[in-house]
């Protein structure tokens, strides 16, 4: 297989991981490429043409991308075309929103802890879940990504 294969396969795999979780497969396809594209920096029209999607589709999610913090934009001088690469911080900002989110759930569950009734274990079981959750983000340590740890 070719290396472009080879990426285009670990592509597609991150398209499919990240669709579990509600993410059109399209913008899946963009983000994995968008990791592991040289140069970094890319065009719609290059985007669409290593992932095969159609300009249409891929235009709106660029625009969900971008929007969710994944990617940044910018043109170069005297030039039309817009270039999309990943934002520096666009896992741990999306990691961070996710964290928040959470802690967010647990205030409600801590809320509706009032009106579960005796032997009621849904919001209990609910709140004890987030309860962990937040408990284990908040001991975690803070996260750094060196050069080193990364290769």
């Amino acid at each position: 297989m070719t290396e472009q294969g080879s990426s285009l396969e670990w592509v597609e795999r991150v398209a499919m991981y990240l669709a579990r979780d509600g993410v059109p497969p399209i913008a899946g396809r963009v983000l994995g490429w968008l990791m592991v594209c040289d140069p970094p920096e890319q065009s719609a029209g290059q985007i669409s043409e290593a992932i095969g999607a159609s300009r249409a589709s891929l235009t709106s999610n660029l625009r969900l991308l971008c929007s969710m913090g994944f990617l940044t934009w910018r043109t170069r001088p005297g030039e039309r075309t817009v270039y999309y690469r990943m934002a520096d911080d666009a896992w741990e900002v999306v990691v961070r929103r996710q964290i928040a989110s959470i802690a967010s759930f647990l205030d409600i569950t801590r809320d509706g802890l009032s009106l579960a009734g005796p032997g009621d274990e849904r919001i209990r079981q609910a709140h004890a879940t987030f309860e962990w959750m937040a408990k284990v983000f908040d001991d975690a340590p803070s996260l750094r990504v060196d050069e080193e740890e990364a290769t």
